[in-house]
């Protein structure tokens, strides 16, 4: 999954892209890497990030996302937790919901419920502007994997079909470094809900954290997380390099697979 943040503060100022044009160049890129789903988000969700409205967020990934159905026969995906904008989103071609809320947001269950979509329900403890103040866990991997199988039941009841679920840890959302490295370690016990699991850790603060890095120079980090939770059994993983984690997962997978 390729990342397009059509915002102006993510926190990897390399993959920020408002306008259209630009959207579409990075998607064609991406796409021609070896990226599968295209991911549009409008809202930056990084520590200490402050909301937008509905309406702010619509007008900027709507008309990215309505440029690159035009143009792409890949899985769009709209990160947003507002039922406004997976309604906005949805109707122009997105076919995945990426909620870091898990639809906890009222009314984005039924919006979910009333679409083909396939949704990808994210753990988060607390809220973007605040959600790494001293997070605390007693075991963060039992938690996660609690919360994550409940709002899968959730899904379930409303009438989402459990084929249409993906899960998602979380990692550096409400969690320090060590429940970071806890979670990745023991992604086997999240791919055993039955459920596929997709890991965002693409130059994340966990790895500035464990290299002392800068996030413009993390990419060697990001791609050493994203094979070792390919590892372990992660389904997706969301990035923002698609060619060097692509080509790492290519040679990995060739020596792995080898016979003879």
């Amino acid at each position: 999954m390729g990342i397009i943040n059509a915002t102006p503060d993510s926190f990897f100022a390399a993959s920020r892209t408002l306008a259209v044009d630009l959207a579409i160049e990075r998607a064609a890129q991406m796409i021609a890497e070896g990226a599968e789903l295209i991911d549009v988000g409008g809202e930056s969700t990084r520590p200490g990030a402050l909301p937008v409205t509905p309406s702010q967020e619509i007008e900027r990934v709507v008309p990215i996302l309505e440029a690159l159905r035009k143009r792409f026969p890949v899985t769009l995906s709209v990160d947003t937790s507002k039922p406004e904008v997976m309604t906005a989103a949805l109707a122009v071609g997105a076919d995945f919901i990426n909620d870091i809320r898990a639809l906890r947001v009222p009314g984005a269950l039924e919006i979910a419920a009333a679409s083909s979509a396939r949704i990808c329900l994210m753990h988060l403890r607390g809220e973007p502007a605040t959600m790494q103040d001293a997070p605390y866990y007693q075991d963060v991997v039992r938690e996660v994997a609690e919360f994550l199988q409940e709002r899968a039941q959730v899904c379930v009841a409303a009438g989402i079909a459990r084929e249409r679920l993906i899960i998602d840890p979380g990692i550096g959302f409400g969690k320090l470094l060590i429940h970071n490295q806890l979670l990745l370690r023991n992604l086997p016990e999240l791919t055993a809900l039955g459920l596929p699991v997709m890991v965002g850790v693409s130059r994340k603060s966990l790895i500035g954290a464990i290299l002392d890095l800068p996030v413009d120079r993390r990419l060697h980090g990001s791609v050493a997380l994203a094979l070792y939770a390919a590892g372990r059994g992660a389904a997706i993983l969301r990035v923002h390099d698609v060619g060097p984690t692509v080509e790492a997962l290519r040679v990995m997978h060739a020596v792995s697979e080898a016979h003879g």
